[in-house]
């Protein structure tokens, strides 16, 4: 009898766990283009392989799809290194610029404190910068942010399309105005919903409110077929933003193939690819779904 009892509590305990895996992975995404990119990434890649999901895409800013991972109300989404020394209120360590260090950091610091798990990040360095329209930048010879700098002192008309986000958080154009010594007033800046960067571009290729500059990262598309041109930065003030999945690590141990499914998908997103699969959406108009389903099948990831 005694055996019975154990064999039925291991029987019952095996349903459990069973019945545990197959509840359904939330995937979430920043309101981004890219985000929706990648979000659309993983969806598919995790239902190619029977796993069944509920699309939380485009669920908003970095700070919401942040604090939604951590309180469990989803189960992963695309994060960026670089935003490490946010999440930890350390913006200003030099560990942050280098990819390899942050992702190290970021990962260890997830998982000890959060039980988040970093998986493998893409090549590529989806960092901030500004873009302004090509004519400006021919005009008064703007190649990088301190010659932006040298142009506003000079009284050059300027005004920037961003995101609260960029405008406010102290590691972004705050950053860049301290270290090349700039300050945008109120009246020079165009605070627009959201992060998509496939707005703020639109409204300085179109002069929207006189904008003639935007909020940009480096992995866009549209900078260049939209007539911008981004501007360097030679102190090298942004830290690097690779992109990588960031999984809850309970979800992780009902799934722990997941790892492995989306490692070499985002070890194939370098700076080119995602830069012509985020101009597909952001000036071609095809939607994110369709271009993450043409790429991953175009590379075999998906059948």
């Amino acid at each position: 009898m005694q055996r019975i009892i154990s064999g039925l509590a291991g029987l019952l305990a095996l349903v459990a766990v069973n019945a545990q895996a197959a509840e359904p992975v939330k995937v979430a995404s920043k309101i981004d283009t890219e985000g929706a990119l990648l979000g659309n990434m993983i969806i598919q890649v995790l239902e190619s392989h029977g796993v069944k999901t509920v699309n939380r895409l485009q669920l908003g800013p970095t700070t919401v799809v942040r604090s939604a991972l951590i309180s469990g109300n989803i189960d992963i989404y695309p994060e960026y290194t670089g935003n490490g020394g946010v999440f930890f209120n350390d913006p200003t360590d030099q560990v942050w610029k280098d990819p390899r260090m942050g992702y190290e950091r970021i990962k260890a610091r997830d998982l000890q404190e959060h039980q988040l798990v970093w998986l493998t990040p893409a090549p590529a360095n989806n960092t901030w910068t500004i873009a302004v329209r090509q004519d400006v930048a021919r005009q008064n010879n703007l190649v990088s942010l301190a010659d932006l700098s040298r142009y506003l002192k000079q009284g050059g008309k300027f005004k920037l399309a961003a995101s609260a986000e960029f405008i406010q958080r102290p590691d972004t154009l705050p950053a860049f105005q301290q270290a090349y010594d700039f300050e945008l007033k109120p009246d020079q800046l165009l605070s627009l919903a959201g992060g998509d960067t496939s707005v703020t571009l639109k409204a300085a290729a179109q002069q929207t409110s006189g904008v003639n500059a935007a909020m940009a990262y480096g992995t866009d598309g549209p900078v260049a077929a939209l007539g911008l041109q981004t501007l360097t930065d030679p102190r090298h003030v942004q830290p690097a933003y690779a992109p990588a999945p960031v999984i809850r690590q309970a979800t992780l141990k009902n799934y722990p193939q997941i790892e492995t499914w989306l490692k070499p998908v985002f070890a194939a997103l370098d700076q080119q690819t995602l830069q012509q699969l985020n101009a597909r959406i952001a000036v071609d108009g095809q939607d994110a779904k369709s271009v993450a389903t043409a790429w991953l099948k175009s590379r075999k990831f998906i059948h």
